[in-house]
């Protein structure tokens, strides 16, 4: 008998065991260092000429691994080799897919200090973060297998005399699985485990930064009694190798989370019925955000300086879900702007790998140049009130301080476009109603905050707040699996609802059997539409 779900309990690093556990991890990972690390296909390890190295971005010479890179080639294998394992995969019960999840959830919660101690190096997370993460990615295992006992009972249907009738949930086939970096133990986790435990295939895809993680999902499901062939870990270049991937007519479905860009690349490609293709492509894609925080007349605004300050400057920003506007109505623009000052000064900057830092590094250089190239965008739009200097040289990290930008037009670049940094535009709003008019004037629709004391805002708000996570007098990230399925509308995806009682049916098809059966004949028409009656009726109609 499986247990009630329930959300994995968080860390308490003030506790000095904790503690203790965490810095040996961390100082474990570390000794790894340089660790090489194969393409997996059908359980063969395959070293590569190319290779991704993973590096620490709080000490960017500091060489975590090195992956090898499949090619064409070496995709085009691991895709007939699933494609293959797809026919006897499909038929293993469910109840044994779903008891490989728990097992890795087993898995996971006993190597839970490696794998937040290898998010803190690969992707700068604090501690905090890191295992926040990996709750999350625990959680995931325990729901989807859950979630897969609940769709293969029996399904309630209507009942009809002389017919036996089933409705029953079948796994689509071959998927690719592209995760991004910035949660990469969650949401990899997620999505792989949906369509394994849907009784699909998969090609694993991590992202080029953070591919050690990655790593260590794929032996957390091998371990747990996913067959070699089953799963398959393929790191590759996404221009060359992941276009193909998604093009070929064996992928049957594509699991995305990432930028806006590539996920409309990633769309349209998928859409294009290739030659010998036997099927329309499914994707499920998670694109990205630009969240708000409305705060309200008579809003508590202590609570909503802390609610924006975490969404906004939680990983540095690094999160679809992060508040990147904060819509003030001008009654409380400077006091709640001040208050936001304030607090977010208080956070410290610098290597992760001391508790103390509450934030960290952006993850690469890229990222780097892409959040100063947007600071430097603010200096002409806006007023920049705090942060927009990085705080060290960039050879000790790419670290850059929380930055507040006053004074922002609702149309400016750095009001309309994902940043994905600790970049936060406060905007001032006329009334509540222009501050909701603001929110939704944005191609995207994932999170959303308001802060509001009055029960007729808030009813207002959950009317009109476009967006697919909406959240009241709280922060607008840290959404939690079986709590609140996540996704959101227009540019931010396929409004997927990660972590919900759907989203498995996202990986799956549903299949409709009927069968005559022996027994008494059906039951005789109802008097109502009886014969006689529709003669009687005629009669008296003349």
């Amino acid at each position: 008998m499986v247990s009630e779900f329930k959300n994995e309990p968080l860390l308490d690093f003030a506790k000095p065991d904790v503690r203790r556990s965490m810095e040996a991890a961390i100082a474990a990972v570390q000794r790894e260092g340089g660790r090489e690390i194969p393409v997996v296909i059908g359980g063969d390890r395959i070293k590569t000429k190319h290779q991704i190295q993973s590096t620490n971005p709080s000490a960017p010479k500091e060489v975590l691994a090195v992956v090898s890179r499949a090619d064409k080639s070496l995709a085009e294998r691991a895709l007939k080799v699933a494609t293959q394992a797809f026919e006897s995969w499909k038929q293993v019960p469910a109840a044994k897919r779903a008891e490989c999840l728990f097992k890795a959830a087993e898995g996971m919660r006993r190597r839970r200090y490696e794998f937040n101690a290898t998010m803190v190096l690969e992707v700068g997370k604090s501690w905090a973060e890191a295992d926040g993460d990996t709750a999350e990615a625990i959680d995931f295992l325990e729901f989807y297998g859950r979630e897969m006992l609940r769709y293969a009972e029996e399904q309630p249907l209507a009942r009809l005399p002389g017919e036996k009738n089933r409705l029953e949930y079948i796994p689509l086939g071959v998927g690719v699985v592209i995760a991004p970096w910035n949660f990469p133990n969650a949401i990899l986790t997620g999505m792989t485990s949906a369509a394994l435990v849907t009784g699909n295939t998969v090609l694993m895809k991590p992202a080029s930064v953070t591919p050690l993680t990655a790593y260590k999902v794929f032996e957390v499901l091998i371990s747990g009694g996913i067959p070699d062939g089953v799963l398959h870990y393929v790191p590759c270049a996404g221009s060359e190798v992941g276009d193909y991937l998604v093009d070929s007519p064996l992928t049957r479905f594509v699991a995305f989370t990432g930028s806006r860009d590539v996920g409309v690349r990633i769309y349209e490609r998928a859409a294009k019925v290739q030659s010998g293709q036997k099927w329309l492509k499914r994707v499920v894609a998670e694109m990205g955000g630009k969240d708000a925080i409305v705060v309200d007349d008579d809003a508590d605004l202590e609570a909503a300086a802390d609610g924006a300050v975490q969404s906004a400057f939680g990983f540095q920003g690094q999160k679809c879900s992060a508040c990147s506007r904060l819509i003030v109505t001008e009654r409380n623009y400077e006091k709640l702007l001040d208050l936001v000052v304030k607090k977010a000064g208080q956070l410290k900057v610098g290597d992760v790998r001391s508790l103390d830092c509450q934030m960290g590094p952006v993850a690469d250089e890229s990222q780097y140049r892409k959040v100063l190239g947007y600071i430097d965008i603010a200096k002409k739009e806006g007023k920049i009130v705090l942060g927009g200097r990085p705080s060290k040289e960039k050879g000790d990290g790419y670290f850059i301080p929380p930055t507040v930008v006053a004074n922002v037009s609702e149309k400016a670049r750095i009001a309309t476009e994902e940043i994905f940094g600790p970049l936060l535009s406060v905007i001032k709003a006329k009334d509540f109603g222009d501050a909701l008019r603001i929110a939704n004037a944005t191609e995207y629709g994932l999170t959303g905050a308001v802060y509001s004391n009055r029960p007729e805002r808030i009813e207002r708000a959950m009317r009109e707040f476009h967006c697919g996570n909406l959240y009241i007098n709280r922060k607008c990230t840290g959404a939690m699996v079986g709590v609140h399925p996540f996704g959101g509308f227009n540019m931010s995806g396929t409004d997927s609802k990660a972590g919900g009682r759907d989203y498995l049916l996202l990986f799956m098809q549903a299949k409709t059997i009927s069968q005559k059966v022996a027994g008494p004949p059906p039951e005789s028409p109802s008097p109502r539409f009886s014969p006689a009656r529709k003669s009687a009726a005629r009669a008296g109609k003349k």
